[in-house]
């Protein structure tokens, strides 16, 4: 698929992850289908909305099969090959189709990487955004051949605040570490409350779902497994439960003598006290501007 120029359009995941569904398919076809994590969803063809803006890619010089530039298609046969094997997710980047996003709540925007300044426009036009967090390292954004200095001058222009809190790709305990940080900047930016927030990394899939549904649990009342499933049901994805239960238990508790996180039972805080939420809460808030 070659694309001149940019258009907007709506696709449901059906539509925009046909070939998503044909690979996954295939893949689970040749691999013991134990090997993937009973967490994450494995029907892509559940009808959900998701809202794409489709632009042109810019990696490569050579337009090889189907119209796809041959050093993009590598990259992201690559890219998907190692989310595959490293997140034990189906799911795969396509970034030849651009950036793609779903709203998660009235306020919270998912997605993946904006690839060009035009994205911006979109993204402040069409659906109002006021603050982008960018989870990706500066080795993520040049794999792709980002240039992020015009994407961010173009948030500038248009009085967007751009917010960086770079997480390991794939790695659930970088994920960790940096979760109170991201949710930090993403409370911030809710309860400002001058548009919507916007949250990517490369593809949409791990670590920026992993930064919101760790917000909804700790700052909207509900509990881990509640918040992974309202958001996965509209994004169908494979954010890592282990690195946001960690994280949890990082801000809960402090004591010298606490238990390793490791060896407690698997569903250890999937859920929390009240008093617990409230001690993250104000652990969050203070690590503001850090």
């Amino acid at each position: 698929m070659s694309v001149i120029g940019s258009k907007n359009c709506i696709f449901s995941v059906t539509s925009c992850y046909s070939r998503e569904i044909e690979k996954s398919n295939w893949f689970n076809s040749i691999n013991n289908k134990s090997s993937f994590d009973p967490r994450f969803p494995r029907n892509l063809s559940k009808e959900i909305s998701v809202s794409c803006k489709i632009s042109g890619s810019g990696v490569g010089e050579n337009p090889g099969t189907n119209g796809v530039f041959l050093k993009s298609k590598n990259k992201m046969e690559d890219y998907n090959t190692a989310m595959k094997r490293l997140m034990r997710s189906p799911y795969e980047y396509h970034h030849d189709l651009g950036m793609n996003y779903t709203l998660i709540r009235d306020e919270l925007i998912v997605g993946s990487q904006p690839q060009k300044p035009e994205d911006i426009d979109h993204l402040k036009k069409e659906e109002n955004v006021a603050y982008i967090l960018n989870l990706q390292q500066d080795k993520d954004i040049e794999y792709w051949g980002i240039d992020l200095e015009s994407i961010v001058k173009r948030c500038k222009e248009l009085g967007i605040r751009h917010m960086r809190r770079p997480a390991k790709d794939f790695d659930p305990d970088s994920l960790r570490s940096q979760l109170p940080k991201a949710v930090s900047s993403l409370e911030w930016a809710v309860s400002e409350g001058k548009g919507r927030v916007y949250v990517h990394c490369t593809a949409g899939l791990g670590r920026a779902p992993a930064v919101l549904i760790a917000y909804m649990y700790w700052f909207c009342d509900m509990n881990l497994n509640t918040a992974y499933e309202k958001l996965v049901s509209k994004r169908q994805c494979g954010p890592n439960k282990g690195a946001i239960r960690g994280a949890t238990y990082d801000l809960a508790k402090s004591d010298p003598w606490k238990e390793p996180f490791e060896s407690l039972p698997e569903n250890a805080f999937e859920d929390i006290a009240d008093w617990e939420r409230k001690l993250i809460q104000e652990r969050v808030r203070g690590i503001r501007g850090t």
